[in-house]
């Protein structure tokens, strides 16, 4: 009888948790956002978490200079392509990869690493990077919640947050 009880206990206690846990992404800190476009004939869609500045010092301190960030939070930021794409002169085949990017004070390198199922950066595992590329970042406006968006027209991948906007170009 007492192990039953027990069982049960533990069921509902983990059932409970496992719940609350599983909280709708929308209602996170730093909540879920997707942004699909068209660039040619290539379906591009990036899913991230958008952290907001709240008052901080983004680039150089809370996202360090030199290491790898997971480009948003949360889960890793991912890009998907539905067709063979080329990002800075690199062809990148159609599929799912986690957008890393190293941020620097005169250039950022852009990394898409083939295990787009990850939590942040931590496993971060450099031998299944696919595509590596370095940009230069920009002075941008103020934008409080890190925001992807993508110029159909141009294939133009901008990430803006703090007063910094970085950008790649998408090919099809």
């Amino acid at each position: 009888m007492n192990l039953r009880l027990i069982t049960a206990l533990m069921l509902s206690l983990f059932f409970a948790t496992t719940g609350f846990a599983q909280k709708d992404k929308k209602e996170r800190k730093s909540p879920a956002a997707e942004v699909v476009e068209k660039v040619g004939g290539v379906k591009v869609t990036i899913n991230y978490s958008q952290p907001s500045v709240k008052g901080r010092e983004i680039f150089g301190d809370l996202v360090p200079y030199g290491k790898v960030w997971r480009t948003g939070a949360n889960e890793a930021t991912t890009l998907t392509v539905s067709k063979e794409v080329t990002i800075g002169g690199k062809k990148l085949a159609a599929g799912t990869y986690a957008l890393f990017t190293i941020p620097g004070e005169k250039e950022w390198t852009i990394i898409l690493n083939s295990e787009s199922k990850q939590w942040g950066s931590y496993k971060h595992d450099k031998d299944k990077d696919v595509l590596r590329v370095t940009v230069k970042p920009q002075g941008h406006d103020k934008t409080e919640k890190l925001t992807f968006s993508i110029d159909a027209s141009s294939g133009r991948v901008h990430m803006d947050w703090a007063e910094t906007r970085v950008s790649f170009t998408i090919v099809s």
